[in-house]
């Protein structure tokens, strides 16, 4: 019987015999040692370099932290009487001087992040989830967009259609809850930590946004199928899968946002200017506002042991935008432990 199994195996390309097809065996692709060797020298400059630009981010740090102690020296070893000589002290200690600052600082960046964190949640969760595609890329430019308006820009828009828009709000919660010492005593105009908090969350919103965007678009894909395959709506895999993975992500973004706050000068100079005092959501004239405001606002006429005080406050600013950043640092390294652990 004849056998017609040749006739079924087409020959591949490996079954060409190139000696009887006239042509030259190609040969093996060889290491290059010269190539190997140059790449040995790339990344021992590249380690190099990366290491000498992480320490030279440790002395900048260590030079501006000796620079402001160095400056704000005079002011923390001077005596009252001392003090006592500048006009805008008014006859305060330097604590005195700078609690008041430092709280209004802090205060109207907390206020600030509380209002920006669940919008920029929600925005980079309807960007990354819901939102069609090309709706999801415009948005994506319209928020990029807000991170380069100018802080001037923002100040005006704040201090000339924000505050005459919240006023009737103001003076609502004034008349309304006057009884709680929170919203007791409003004066127009609605100058106060609430508005410039709103200006400060609307600088922010693109900082957090963008980070919590990127980090949510990272989130395994089997992850969320695994959830909507187990029959979890589009809410539940959120909460389920994306939010557990991004928590960590959405921590630094805030505390990017947050800093972002904290070193905010112009907005709010020019929103509670000429000088307002934070009272919670209140303010009365002629006292202070924030540490980089104050700074802005007094630093043109001072000399001597003024710029001291000023730059003692700058570091006061200073050490609590570092703790914020080694708290943030904390705070995710944490969650890393515990997400390692489960």
């Amino acid at each position: 019987m004849h056998d017609d199994s040749s006739a079924w195996a087409a020959p591949g390309p490996t079954a060409v015999d190139h000696r009887v097809s006239g042509h030259a065996q190609p040969p093996a692709p060889a290491v290059s040692l010269r190539a190997s060797g140059a790449s040995r020298v790339a990344d021992t400059i590249f380690k190099g370099v990366s290491g000498a630009t992480g320490v030279l981010i440790l002395v900048v740090l260590a030079a501006v932290a000796g620079f402001l102690v160095l400056r704000a020296w005079p002011a923390l070893t001077a005596s009252p009487d001392e003090l006592a000589k500048i006009s805008w002290m008014n006859g305060q200690s330097l604590l005195e001087y700078v609690g008041p600052l430092v709280f209004g600082t802090l205060l109207s960046a907390i206020l600030a992040l509380g209002l920006a964190v669940p919008l920029s949640l929600g925005i980079a969760l309807f960007i990354t989830h819901y939102a069609p595609r090309r709706a999801a890329q415009a948005l994506g430019y319209v928020i990029d967009l807000l991170a380069a308006i100018p802080s001037v820009v923002y100040g005006l828009w704040g201090a000339l259609w924000l505050a005459p828009v919240l006023d009737p709000i103001f003076r609502w919660l004034s008349d309304t809850l006057g009884f709680i010492p929170l919203f007791a005593g409003y004066t127009a105009p609605a100058r106060n930590v609430l508005a410039a908090a709103t200006v400060l969350a609307v600088m922010i919103i693109p900082i957090i946004t963008a980070v919590s965007r990127e980090v949510f678009f990272q989130t395994p894909v089997l992850h969320e199928e695994a959830a909507l395959a187990l029959g979890a709506t589009r809410w539940e895999t959120i909460r389920m899968a994306v939010l557990p993975f991004g928590r960590s992500g959405l921590v630094s973004a805030s505390m990017l946002g947050l800093g972002r706050a904290l070193g905010e000068t112009m907005a709010v100079l020019m929103i509670l200017s000429p000088g307002y005092l934070f009272s919670f959501f209140l303010l009365k004239p002629g006292q202070h506002q924030s540490i980089a405001a104050n700074i802005a606002a007094k630093f043109p006429e001072a000399s001597g042991l003024s710029v001291s005080v000023l730059i003692a406050t700058g570091l006061a600013l200073f050490v609590i935008t570092l703790a914020v950043n080694m708290v943030a640092r904390w705070i995710i390294a944490r969650r890393a432990e515990f997400s390692g652990a489960n």
